[in-house]
């Protein structure tokens, strides 16, 4: 199985996430979500599949959320225009994110990680 993974180099919390996946043997494909965010059209799919809610994908305790008052503008922004926002900054968006097409997590949890990634 080859993952798609999503992460920040400078990030601890991606760090542990990608040593988790190397440690389990498990192969992805390795995107820097600054410099990579991704497009729109996998923004959705991935929103559809993780069955979270869209606020999940947003990394509310990143300074870009803060400079642009995220918190009081996403209540009156619509769906398109979130996905838009989250697309067009990868700092923006809560990582890691790993998915394989069906399934999706965001952010690192180990039980998460084993009950979706160890097959």
């Amino acid at each position: 199985m080859t993952v798609i993974y999503y992460g920040y180099p400078k990030c601890g919390t991606c760090r542990k996430a990608k040593k988790w996946l190397e440690n389990e043997g498990i192969s992805f494909e390795e995107y820097n979500i600054a410099e990579q965010p991704p497009n729109e059209e996998t923004l959705r799919t991935m929103i559809a599949n993780s069955g979270l809610e869209m606020k999940k994908f947003f990394n509310t305790s990143g300074m870009k959320y803060r400079e642009l008052q995220l918190k009081d503008r996403l209540p009156s922004m619509s769906d398109d225009e979130k996905i838009a926002l989250l697309a067009s900054d990868g700092m923006l968006i809560k990582r890691p994110i790993v998915t394989d097409g069906d399934h999706v997590t965001v952010g690192f949890n180990e039980d998460t990680f084993t009950e979706t990634w160890s097959k």
